[in-house]
């Protein structure tokens, strides 16, 4: 009897896993284009795979490798596609699959895009079980920066942006960044980094930073921060930042960045959405393509 419940709860729990399609977030950054004589922005694509949610194959003597399809596209307000691009991500081989924590993998791409309204879509496909897929689309809207004082969205960081002379698909403004995949810092992960643009600051000109926090549903701030920043000629100005969650409650904050001048009015400002989870581990390990 006891074998006959343990195959069952075996049966029930691989049933479970086999219903459960793999699982895809898409983060998108919009940075304004350095040839402003186009108008539109550069976007940034950041997609990455959870791990726990592919199927790993058994390929050698303990070695077990799963790998994900996924495709992305921007679909233009007419049906056409301004951008489509189908890779296959691969988490890193595993020599026991009963590790419990298995690295997520992540892709990112950077897109000159005209202005307009654009629908974002993407889909993953587990490359070791049949008929497994998952879709998510979103909304992406691309207005030209005004001539006034403006921020780019604002990127959350799995770790401090790090001064970087590198020229890749990962780094902007001199720094290099390492994206937190869907804004979620888990278990361990008690600081949350930030990395914003300012465009329009006049070189010299010193504004003042307001990072405030706000719980989902709270009327009052969780957490508040503030630091000053002077513009630089001829480009535009990085924002990076840092706030400290060890002493928060688990949920979904709403993490809102402004610039304000001397007399505190507000002249710019961006939301990010960010999630403290004290359970999971963040996916601080994730392999970037």
């Amino acid at each position: 009897m006891r074998r006959y419940f343990l195959l069952l709860a075996f049966l029930v729990s691989f049933a479970a896993h086999a219903a459960t399609p793999p699982q895809l977030l898409l983060d998108v950054s919009r940075f304004r284009n350095e040839d402003l004589a186009v108008k539109g922005a550069v976007v940034e694509l950041y997609a990455t795979v959870p791990g726990q949610s592919l199927t790993y194959k058994r390929r050698a003597p303990k070695v077990f490798q799963a790998a994900a399809s996924v495709t992305l596209e921007i679909i233009r307000e007419d049906g056409t596609a301004a951008y489509q691009e189908t890779i296959t991500l691969k988490p890193p081989v595993l020599s026991d699959t009963s590790v419990s924590l298995k690295n997520p993998v992540s892709f990112q791409k950077r897109i000159l895009l005209p202005d307009g309204k654009y629908t974002l879509r993407g889909q993953v496909r587990d490359q070791y079980r049949a008929g497994q897929n998952n879709v998510v689309e979103q909304p992406l809207v691309i207005e030209s920066a005004a001539k006034v004082l403006s921020m780019s969205d604002v990127v959350l960081l799995a770790r401090a942006a790090s001064k970087s002379p590198e020229q890749s698909n990962f780094a902007r403004g001199g720094f290099s960044l390492s994206r937190a995949p869907g804004g979620l810092y888990g278990r361990g992960a008690d600081r949350a980094f930030f990395y914003t643009e300012l465009y329009n600051l006049k070189p010299e000109q010193t504004v003042q930073l307001r990072y405030r926090l706000r719980q989902d549903a709270a009327t009052k701030d969780a957490l508040t921060s503030t630091a000053s920043v002077q513009g630089l000629a001829g480009q535009s100005t990085p924002v990076t930042g840092m706030l400290d969650l060890s002493k928060l409650p688990a949920g979904t904050y709403k993490l809102i960045v402004e610039v304000r001048d001397a007399k505190n009015k507000v002249l710019s400002s961006q939301n990010a959405r960010l999630i403290r989870n004290v359970t999971e581990y963040a996916p601080a390990g994730v392999v970037a393509h």
